[in-house]
C-alpha cells in the first residue's frame, strides 16, 4: 500500500477527534442531536483550519445508516464511503475551477431528484467566492428554498467576496486559527502513535511556521521526518524552514542588559552566517521584548509559545521598564528605516549601538540625589554667605562627618557665617524689620571672617530667609520641589512690617474664587494661630488638615527631614518620595504609596488595588534600594494591599497646589488696583485664568 501522507492519514473521523473549534462543533453537534438542521451553511476561515474536514464529518452524520446524530458509527457503507470520498449523494464541488453560470445551472438540474442511496444529498462547494456574479445570481433562489433532502455546505477562505444575498441565506461559522500550543500538542500526540523520534523545541518551530493552519503544520512534519531520516530534530528543522536560532536573538537582549557592545558585535557577526533576513531578525526581536514586557507588568500572562517562558521571565527581572520600552520603539523605528540602509547588517547592528547610546532621562542608578549641596561644598567656608535662592536641599557641613547631612536651605542660611551689622553696598531689602526670638540654646552669630561654624550650629533654630516666594520656581505637578514649599512658604515667620513679597498677616478667606470656578475648587479660609511672646505663628486649614491632622505634625523648625532611619516618622514620607532618587513609573508609583507604620528599621506601605497590576516586585525592590541608599542602611520595607490612611506624596502636593492658587485668587482679588478697575470700569476678575506666579 502506498504512503499516505499525515494530513490525510489523520483527518478526524468524528467530530471529537477535532483539534479547537469548539464554538462552531458545539452548535453543529446540538443541532444534529435535537434535530435543527438548516438548510445551508456557510465556513470561513483561513487554509487548513477544519472547514472541509467539518464538512464532510456534518455530511456524515446526516446519511449515517444509524440515523441522523453528532456521533456517527464510521462503520456502515456511508460512512466509509463518505471518508473515501466516493458517497455518490455527496457532490463536492470546485468553485475555483467551475465558475461558469453554466456549471452551476448544470449543477442545479439535479437538486430536484431525491438522493440515490444516502439520506439528504449534500452540496459541499469549496472556495464559493470564487464564482462568478452571474453563478450567485443563478444560486440564490435554489439556495434560499430548496427542496427537503438537499443541504448545502459552503467554504471559503475570503468571505468578504460573498454577495450579501448568499450571506443571509445561509448559517455563518468562522473558524479561527490554530495557537502554536494547540499545535504542538497535536503534533506530539501524532508521532507518538507514529513512533517517531521528536525533539520538542524543533516542534515550536514547526507549530510557529504553520502560522496557524493545522494543515500546514502536518505538511512541514512530514517534511521534518523526511529531512531527519525518520526524527524530527531542532537543528534539522531550523535548516529545512532556513529560521536562525533564536538564541542569538536571547544573546542579543542579554547583551543590551549587561552594556557588552563587544558581545552585541560578536552575536551579530554569528547571526550573519546565517544570511538571515534582518527584516526577520528585528521582528523577532521587536516580539521578544514585547513579550519580556508583558513579563514585567504581569508575570503570570507571560505565553509559552516558543517553550522560553523561563528565559523571558528571567530577562523580565534583569531589565529596567524604562530601557525596555527605549529599546522597543528604536527597533520598530528602525526597522522601518532598514529598506533605506546600503546594507542591511549594517543596518542592523546601527539599530543595536543605537539602543546601547541612549538611556531614558534619569535612569542612572538609584542613589541619594544630588542637589545643590554638593557644589556648595566645594566652596570656602570662610566666604560670606549670599542671597539664597529656593532649591533643593543643601547637604552637609565642610567638616567631615559620619554621615552626610541634608540640611534644608532655611537651617543652611541660618548656619553659614552671618555679616556683621554693617552697611552692605547692596541692601538686602528682604531681610525682615526684628529677627524672630530665637531659643536660649542658640550661638551667637559669627563674624563674615570667622572659621566655620561648629557643627552643633547646624541646628540652630530657623532665621528669617534671605529670599521671597518671587524666587520660588514655578509649581508643576508632576515635578514639586518637596522642600520648597514647606521651608520658603509654609514654615516662614510671619512678616514683621510692610516688606514687599512676603506672605500677608492673615490670609483671608477664598471663599469667592470656590464658588466661581467650579473645576478648582479652593481651600477654606485660613487662620492664623496668635501669635504668643513673638513666637512663630504657622497656617492652618482646617477643612483640608482635619481629616488628616494626624500628617501635619511637623516639626517646626523647617520641617528638616532625617538623614537616618531611626528619625523617620510617618509625616515625613510626602516630601521624601521626591528625595531618594526615584523616577518614571517606579517614581509615579511611590508618590502614591501611603507610609502607615515605623518601627524602627521597619516601615510599612500601603498601595491600593489599582496599583497592585503596576506595583510588581521589580518596582518594590527598586523603592527599597533608593530608600537603603538613602538612609545608608539596610531597612525592612513591606508593601501592603490596604485602605490607605495617611496621606499620599501626590495628595500633599495637590494639597499645597491648591494652597498656593487659593492664595493667588485672594491676593489678586485683594489688589487695590484691581479694585479700582472693578470700581471705575465694571471690571470681572476671570478667575479660571488666575495662576500663583512664585
Amino acid at each position: 500500500m502506498s504512503y499516505q501522507v499525515l494530513a490525510r492519514k489523520w483527518r478526524p473521523k468524528r467530530f471529537q477527534e477535532m483539534v479547537g473549534q469548539e464554538h462552531v462543533l458545539k452548535a453543529l453537534v446540538n443541532a444534529l442531536d435535537d434535530d435543527r438542521l438548516h438548510h445551508a451553511y456557510l465556513f470561513t476561515g483561513t487554509r487548513g483550519v477544519g472547514k472541509t474536514s467539518i464538512a464532510r464529518l456534518f455530511a456524515k452524520s446526516l446519511n449515517c445508516e444509524t440515523g441522523v446524530s453528532s456521533s456517527p458509527c464510521g462503520e456502515c457503507s456511508a460512512c466509509r464511503e463518505i471518508a473515501e470520498g466516493r458517497f455518490v449523494d455527496l457532490i463536492e464541488v470546485d468553485a475555483a475551477s467551475r465558475t461558469k453560470v453554466e456549471d452551476t445551472r448544470e449543477l442545479l438540474e439535479n437538486v430536484q431528484y431525491a438522493p440515490t442511496h444516502g439520506r439528504y444529498k449534500v452540496y459541499l462547494i469549496d472556495e464559493v467566492h470564487m464564482l462568478s456574479t452571474h453563478s450567485f445570481n443563478a444560486l440564490l433562489k435554489t439556495l434560499e428554498e430548496p427542496p427537503p433532502h438537499v443541504k448545502f455546505l459552503l467554504a471559503t477562505t475570503d468571505p468578504q467576496k460573498l454577495p450579501v444575498t448568499i450571506l443571509s441565506r445561509c448559517l455563518q461559522f468562522n473558524l479561527k486559527n490554530m495557537i502554536p500550543e494547540r499545535i504542538v500538542d497535536h503534533l506530539k500526540f501524532v508521532l507518538g502513535e507514529e513512533s517517531v523520534h521528536y525533539e520538542e523545541p524543533a516542534l515550536w518551530l514547526l507549530a510557529r511556521s504553520a502560522d496557524g493552519s493545522m494543515r500546514d503544520a502536518m505538511s512541514l512534519t512530514d517534511q521534518a521526518i523526511a529531512f531527519g531520516a525518520g526524527e524530527v530534530n531542532e537543528a534539522d528543522v531550523r535548516a529545512m524552514l532556513g529560521t536562525i536560532d533564536t538564541r542569538l536573538v536571547y544573546r542579543m537582549v542579554e547583551c543590551l542588559v549587561d552594556q557588552d557592545a563587544q558581545g552585541l558585535l560578536d552575536a551579530v557577526n554569528d547571526l550573519a552566517q546565517f544570511s538571515p533576513d534582518y527584516n526577520t531578525v528585528l521582528g523577532d526581536l521587536i516580539s521578544l521584548l514585547h513579550r519580556i514586557a508583558v513579563g514585567q507588568a504581569l508575570p503570570s500572562a507571560v505565553d509559552n509559545s516558543m517553550g522560553d517562558k523561563e528565559q523571558v521571565q528571567n530577562l523580565a527581572s534583569r531589565m529596567r521598564a524604562e530601557d525596555l520600552q527605549l529599546f522597543y520603539q528604536i527597533a520598530l523605528m528602525g526597522r522601518k528605516d532598514l529598506p533605506f540602509v546600503p546594507d542591511a547588517r549594517e543596518g542592523l547592528e546601527m539599530i543595536l549601538l543605537r539602543m546601547l547610546a541612549f538611556r531614558p532621562a534619569g535612569t542612572a542608578p538609584a542613589g541619594r540625589p544630588a542637589n545643590a549641596g554638593d557644589a556648595a561644598q566645594a566652596a570656602p567656608s570662610s566666604a560670606p554667605a549670599p542671597t539664597q535662592q529656593p532649591g533643593p536641599a543643601v547637604s552637609a557641613p565642610a567638616e567631615p562627618q559620619t554621615a552626610p547631612v541634608a540640611v534644608p536651605v532655611q537651617e543652611a542660611a541660618n548656619s553659614a557665617p552671618q555679616p556683621t551689622p554693617q552697611p552692605e553696598p547692596e541692601p538686602q531689602a528682604q531681610q525682615p524689620a526684628a529677627p524672630a526670638p530665637q531659643p536660649a540654646s542658640e550661638p551667637k552669630p559669627m563674624p563674615s571672617a570667622a572659621p566655620e561654624p561648629a557643627p552643633q550650629a547646624m541646628h540652630a533654630a530657623p532665621q528669617p530667609p534671605a529670599h521671597t516666594m518671587d524666587d520660588v520656581p514655578p509649581w508643576e505637578d508632576a515635578d514639586i520641589p518637596a522642600d520648597d514649599y514647606d521651608n520658603g512658604y509654609q514654615d516662614l515667620p510671619p512678616a514683621q512690617g510692610s516688606q514687599p513679597g512676603k506672605k500677608p498677616e492673615a490670609v483671608p478667606s477664598a471663599a469667592p474664587y470656590a464658588a466661581a470656578d467650579p473645576v478648582v475648587a479652593a481651600p477654606a479660609p485660613l487662620s492664623e494661630t496668635p501669635a504668643q511672646d513673638g513666637a512663630q505663628q504657622l497656617p492652618t486649614d482646617a477643612a483640608i488638615f482635619e481629616p488628616l491632622k494626624h500628617n501635619l505634625q511637623l516639626a517646626q523648625d523647617g520641617g528638616d527631614l532625617p538623614l537616618q532611619a531611626d528619625g523617620l516618622q510617618v509625616d515625613h514620607w510626602v516630601r521624601l518620595a521626591s528625595m531618594i532618587g526615584l523616577t518614571g513609573m517606579t517614581a509615579s508609583l511611590a508618590n502614591n504609596l501611603s507610609l502607615e507604620a515605623v518601627n524602627g528599621n521597619s516601615l510599612t506601605f500601603h498601595y491600593t488595588v489599582e496599583q497592585k497590576a503596576l506595583l510588581n516586585d521589580v518596582q518594590q525592590e527598586r523603592i527599597v534600594t533608593a530608600l537603603n541608599n538613602y538612609f545608608a542602611a539596610s531597612l525592612d520595607v513591606e508593601f501592603r494591599q490596604d485602605s490607605q490612611s495617611r496621606e499620599t506624596p501626590s495628595l500633599y502636593m495637590l494639597r499645597k497646589k491648591r494652597e498656593r492658587l487659593a492664595l493667588a485668587v485672594e491676593s489678586i482679588q485683594s489688589d487695590e488696583t484691581v479694585k479700582r478697575l472693578q470700581e471705575h470700569f465694571d471690571a470681572e476678575i476671570d478667575l479660571a485664568s488666575v495662576e500663583p506666579i512664585d
